[in-house]
């Protein structure tokens, strides 16, 4: 079977917030009512995040894993992903939910308009003020 998306996501100490990310995902890739994959790139989580992945994708054949050996960072994690990927647009997305799954139906529509890439700019960050100055 052809898939239409697939979403990389990559995963650092994400336990807490994983099942809610996927519980939103997958509402939203279901509403594009195409094939769709979610590929979570555990980049060498020290906390349950990857067994977290594990029931996930137990539960859901669409959800694969890539399981770094090690820490390798966002960068190498996200082309990992993108080596994986096997869909005919690919969206990545950060684990911690500061980008919400809901966007996502703008940026497949903006693709079938044909745009090769779309992204979106963050107006508003959790992070304290030194760090959005820097």
């Amino acid at each position: 079977m052809r898939i239409t998306y697939s979403v990389v996501i990559p995963v650092y100490n994400e336990d807490e917030v994983l099942p809610r990310l996927y519980e939103r995902l997958a509402a939203v890739m279901e509403q594009l009512e195409e094939p769709y994959e979610i590929i979570f790139v555990n980049d060498g989580s020290q906390d349950r995040s990857y067994e977290i992945m594990k029931e996930i994708s137990r539960k859901d054949n669409r959800v694969k894993i890539i399981d770094l050996s090690r820490n390798f960072g966002h960068q190498i994690a996200i082309t990992a992903g993108l080596d994986y990927a096997a869909g005919d647009a690919v969206m990545l997305m950060d684990a911690d939910l500061q980008d919400p799954p809901e966007v996502l139906p703008g940026f497949v529509e903006k693709w079938r308009e044909g745009f090769d890439i779309v992204y979106a700019i963050r107006k508003k960050r959790k992070e304290n003020i030194l760090k959005r100055l820097c």
